[in-house]
């Protein structure tokens, strides 16, 4: 009867384990999904998010983390589907722009991996800094004239800096989708097409880093983890695809001096009061 109870007292342990990290994943998923095309920063708030919960940093959270913005990726797959099959100029541009990235990204990965990804401290200085950046840009844009309004009219030229903008974004903190905007905007680009090359930007960008991950890891997921990943796909794509629509909106009628205060702010109130 006592061993029986015993057996029964580990499952239901089990299962509240288990249940916790699906709602962990669910939680960092939303997150994600939310802030991953948004100049924000989603790797930032990962890494900030899993503090908070008391989530250990292991080698299953960070690909877990690089799996999900994978997940998010497929929203504009969704929404850009006719532009990415019927474009092959598009196309072209966006893996030139891909390539600074995937130089950065390769030399870098082990210490991008070891170092960076997890690091609190730095994420927030990033965010910080980040923050008035994109407040800053917003002024030295009024006095630049920006022409190009279509991303089929971005040139190579424009592609290859924004690129090179991108890779900054190995950073935890900085933001992909804040590096390659601001990019955009100073070659020019006005807010729309500076935004949506971001977000197509993101495809190669992401399928090689989750690609890369996977096999440098050489990790082997459990069921459970295998779950998790899955719980974290759908949900982040989900959330993705809703933001990135509000996004589009948004921006008809803001300046991005709204996310360059909110960075500041979360940074601030993780620097004054959480991290020690």
């Amino acid at each position: 009867m006592y061993n029986n109870y015993r057996l029964l007292s580990s499952y239901a342990i089990y299962y509240i384990i288990y249940t916790m990290t699906i709602l962990h994943a669910i939680i960092l998923s939303i997150i994600e999904g939310i802030t991953e095309f948004l100049p924000i920063s989603s790797t930032g708030h990962l890494i900030l998010a899993s503090k908070l919960m008391g989530i250990t940093q292991t080698d299953f959270t960070t690909s877990f983390e690089i799996f999900i913005q994978l997940g998010a990726i497929l929203a504009i797959v969704i929404l850009y589907f006719h532009t990415l099959i019927r474009n092959i100029h598009v196309w072209k541009k966006i893996l030139v722009a891909f390539i600074p990235t995937a130089i950065v990204g390769f030399t870098l990965f082990p210490f991008i991996k070891r170092s960076l990804l997890g690091n609190s401290m730095i994420t927030v200085w990033a965010l910080l800094i980040g923050g008035f950046v994109l407040i800053a840009m917003e002024f030295i844009l009024k006095r630049k004239e920006q022409t190009t309004a279509d991303i089929e009219l971005i040139s190579y030229k424009q592609a290859v800096a924004i690129g090179a903008f991108q890779s900054l974004s190995v950073i935890p903190g900085v933001s992909r989708a804040a590096a390659t905007i601001i990019g955009g905007s100073l070659m020019g680009l006005k807010r729309k097409p500076a935004v949506e090359f971001s977000f197509l930007l993101a495809i190669p960008t992401m399928l090689a880093a989750s690609g890369l991950d996977i096999i440098k890891s050489d990790v082997a997921f459990s069921t459970s983890e295998v779950w998790i990943l899955m719980t974290g796909f759908v949900v982040s794509s989900v959330v993705a695809l809703v933001v990135v629509k509000f996004f589009l909106k948004f921006i008809r009628n803001h300046s991005f001096i709204a996310f360059g205060v909110y960075r500041i702010a979360i940074a601030l109130a993780f620097l004054l009061f959480i991290i020690k």
